[in-house]
């Protein structure tokens, strides 16, 4: 994870592109009725409105409060990092996509008096996809890409493990 000020930047970056592209292009295939080759380059009309809203709304409210979460649960220090992990990117979805979803359905759908229900299905959708996005291909990428920029080293409780089962 993200320790020093140009990694949060560049994890905060890279992980709002890496979230913002795929949920538009899911959205536009869900009006479209399909994904077809011309959707392809649309979300990157949205993506720099949609990705500052992102990293504002998950450096200000999101963020913040997984990281409180995760510790009331798991202790760090102590805990296997994969779980300091899940429960971070679990929470961080469950509180980003109703945010977004409503944002997106203001934003793009306009849809005046129907808002609740537009909203209330804009997230049922969203929802489950962003979940499974961000767990299986977005966190552990950007992670990854975080680990190679930067050459960074492992946590500490991360090492204490490694060394006591060596």
């Amino acid at each position: 994870m993200p320790k020093t000020k140009p990694q949060k930047v560049f994890f905060s970056v890279v992980m709002a592109v890496l979230m913002v592209y795929p949920m538009e292009l899911y959205n536009l295939a869900l009006e479209q009725g399909g994904l077809k080759n011309e959707l392809l380059w649309r979300p990157f009309l949205d993506l720099p409105l949609m990705g500052v809203l992102v990293i504002v709304l998950e450096s200000l409210i999101a963020g913040p409060v997984a990281r409180r979460v995760m510790r009331r649960h798991f202790d760090p220090e102590k805990d296997k990092p994969i779980f300091c992990t899940l429960a971070v990117q679990w929470v961080t979805v469950t509180l980003m996509c109703p945010m977004m979803s409503l944002a997106a359905t203001l934003i793009f759908k306009q849809p005046g008096w129907e808002t609740p229900a537009v909203f209330l299905q804009t997230f049922a959708c969203n929802f489950p996809v962003a979940l499974l996005w961000q767990l299986f291909f977005a966190g552990p990428f950007c992670r990854w890409l975080l680990k190679t920029v930067f050459h960074t080293q492992k946590s500490p409780a991360a090492e204490r493990k490694a060394k006591t089962t060596n």
